[in-house]
């Protein structure tokens, strides 16, 4: 993948507003004020029931707002048939891959997102769709095992074959809701590696990645977004945000945080 920075100045991707979300008496989503260009990479960083998988779910048509305006793609939510919407925009999540049937071949589940379905059945695909599927499962390492049920890979093929799945479509935006969840050491570093080429390739489409662990933030990711209690904490450039006071003030414990060749660790401070 080629190291060349994505070209800036295009219309955002994602633009939200004052947006709340609230469920009975819950209010999953504050006041979120939001901007994503195509050149940007996002990471979403919060404690559990900080409003990151509504945020997401928002960012990828899947809900509405309950107040405030989003904006996808240049359309309204609101405005705009979200089954056209939907898919321009890749998404990776625990929901899906529940969807996903243990026995579908692997392949299969790459190459159906062509249809924005889960699972093949009698659809027709050209070798634009073939090739294109055997190249994104080559780049996430999971061409070796396009025969093999879904139900039988590791967390981390699965993992990998999600977002082969999410890029099948050559979406705009790429959205990552905890892909790191249920890795091990290795796993988690060869996923960081593979995000961190994705994020430099010059047409990868915008992209979010929400995550628990400063940990998994890819080098190349240029901006972050800290969620607490549905508020947002911090949002701008990932140095200017990404730092011990607002980690603190974010997961409401004293961190120190260091960063040692572009990644990230954090501890308790004592």
């Amino acid at each position: 993948m080629s190291s060349s920075p994505a070209v800036s100045g295009a219309e955002a991707v994602v633009e939200m507003r004052g947006v709340d979300v609230v469920r009975g008496q819950s209010h999953l989503l504050r006041g979120v004020d939001w901007t994503i260009t195509p050149e940007q990479r996002w990471v979403v960083l919060g404690p559990n029931g900080a409003g990151k998988t509504t945020l997401l779910q928002l960012a990828g048509a899947l809900m509405h707002p309950t107040r405030g305006e989003v904006q996808l793609l240049g359309e309204t939510m609101g405005a705009v048939d979200v089954f056209e919407l939907r898919p321009r925009i890749g998404l990776t999540s625990a929901a899906l891959a529940q969807r996903i049937e243990p026995g579908e071949r692997t392949g299969d589940v790459v190459l159906s997102a062509g249809y924005a379905i889960v699972g093949r059945a009698r659809e027709r695909y050209d070798i634009h769709d073939l090739t294109r599927a055997a190249l994104l499962m080559q780049q996430w390492g999971v061409q070796s095992i396009a025969h093999r049920a879904f139900g039988t890979l590791s967390e981390g093929e699965r993992k990998r074959v999600q977002i082969a799945r999410a890029l099948m479509p050559d979406p705009e935006l790429l959205l990552l809701d905890e892909p790191g969840a249920g890795l091990d050491l290795a796993g988690r570093e060869d996923l960081v590696s593979r995000l961190t080429d994705l994020a430099s390739y010059l047409y990868a489409p915008a992209q979010v990645l929400v995550t628990h662990h400063v940990e998994e933030i890819p080098p190349g990711y240029t901006h972050a977004l800290l969620l607490r209690e549905g508020a947002v904490v911090a949002s701008g450039p990932l140095s200017q945000v990404v730092t011990a006071e607002a980690l603190s003030e974010t997961f409401g414990l004293p961190l120190a945080l260091e960063r040692t060749d572009g990644r990230y660790t954090a501890r308790r401070r004592t």
